[in-house]
């Protein structure tokens, strides 16, 4: 996650793949969503494991990548696996390249930052054309000033390591299913987002997916700490994703998670994570979070910390809230609140 700012307006590749990866209250907010709808198909949400998002997320922290800093290599072997992660899913690349790179500066010679997304085709003939996006940024801050022990290198493991692990576990899930969902769904793993969400920014822009067609985003950042039965769900009173999502925890007790709101009002997180971006664009958006804690942004952000089983089970909970989501014939859309705070309109 990025950090808050001051003031806010609105080896080779291959060897290090095959050395480290593994295969894998508001009463805005209560008013009832016509986009609260069950899956019409059986729901794979097992397939989401502690054991597959932890070794995803100790690849991807690991020290060979070295904090996968925009720009570095490791980011680039970050990128590289998750989009052969998404061909060997069989998904589609839009533009006919899973991987979109985007300029940091301006210049023939300016150095550029990978962004990575993938798109499962919808089966209905209209609402294929409307699209639920998974997010989640891949980047940390790669190398900085080295902690007691001497560590130099922020491995990022739940910032954002987790959420990034928790997008492909989706992916998978959604390939799965017998019965692809009616509206298609975009996977995407951006980068630059602790230099200011570049990653989402170039992403919008770049036009690969229109945002007019985009009906909502669910973006992961943080899920691997702190309290086990709990996760935030940053968002929630600006659109009727807030009820779908407690609808969707109400009728999975079996997760052992409460989704409440935002904890810390004035930390501002709605507007430091890459959601911000699509709503700032119109697209209703929602934000798992789990919290910081003292490991974060510092080297000691590790594997070895992560609570693999909570960070799966929030995981289970945003695949079937974007099955929902994905299925319902009606759109989410803003709330009163949603739009006069976020949109700036009424």
């Amino acid at each position: 996650m990025r950090r808050r700012p001051a003031t806010w307006r609105g080896g080779t590749i291959a060897l290090v793949l095959a050395s480290g990866a593994c295969a894998g209250p508001d009463a805005d907010a209560a008013q009832t969503s016509s986009a609260v709808a069950a899956a019409p198909v059986p729901l794979p949400v097992e397939s989401i494991s502690t054991a597959a998002m932890l070794g995803r997320i100790r690849f991807l922290a690991s020290d060979a990548l070295g904090g996968r800093g925009t720009p570095s290599p490791g980011l680039d072997v970050a990128a590289t696996y998750i989009a052969s992660e998404f061909e060997a899913m069989g998904l589609r690349a839009p533009g006919g390249d899973f991987i979109q790179r985007y300029p940091l500066a301006q210049g023939p010679d300016a150095p550029s930052a990978p962004n990575v997304v993938a798109v499962l085709d919808g089966q209905d003939a209209t609402l294929r054309e409307t699209y639920i996006v998974f997010s989640a940024h891949m980047d940390h801050l790669g190398h900085g000033d080295p902690d007691a022990s001497g560590d130099s290198i922020y491995n990022g493991a739940d910032d954002d390591a987790s959420g990034t692990a928790a997008v492909l576990e989706i992916a998978e899930a959604f390939v799965s299913l017998d019965t692809r969902p009616a509206r298609s769904v975009v996977f995407l793993l951006v980068s630059g987002e602790e230099l200011g969400l570049l990653g989402s920014q170039a992403f919008l822009r770049s036009n690969a997916i229109p945002a007019n067609q985009i009906v909502a985003n669910i973006n992961i950042d943080m899920i691997g700490r702190n309290a086990s039965d709990t996760v935030v769900a940053i968002g929630k009173p600006y659109s009727t994703l807030g009820s779908v999502v407690d609808e969707t925890a109400r009728s999975h007790p079996d997760l052992g998670l409460t989704v409440v709101d935002d904890l810390w009002p004035d930390e501002q997180f709605f507007f430091r994570s890459d959601h911000f971006n699509f709503a700032r664009a119109g697209v209703p958006a929602l934000f798992f979070f789990a919290g910081v804690h003292e490991d974060y942004h510092r080297p000691s952000d590790e594997v070895e910390r992560i609570d693999g089983d909570k960070a799966a089970r929030i995981a289970r909970l945003a695949f079937l809230l974007g099955a929902a989501l994905a299925n319902a014939e009606q759109p989410p859309e803003w709330t009163p609140r949603g739009r006069r705070e976020v949109l700036g309109t009424r």
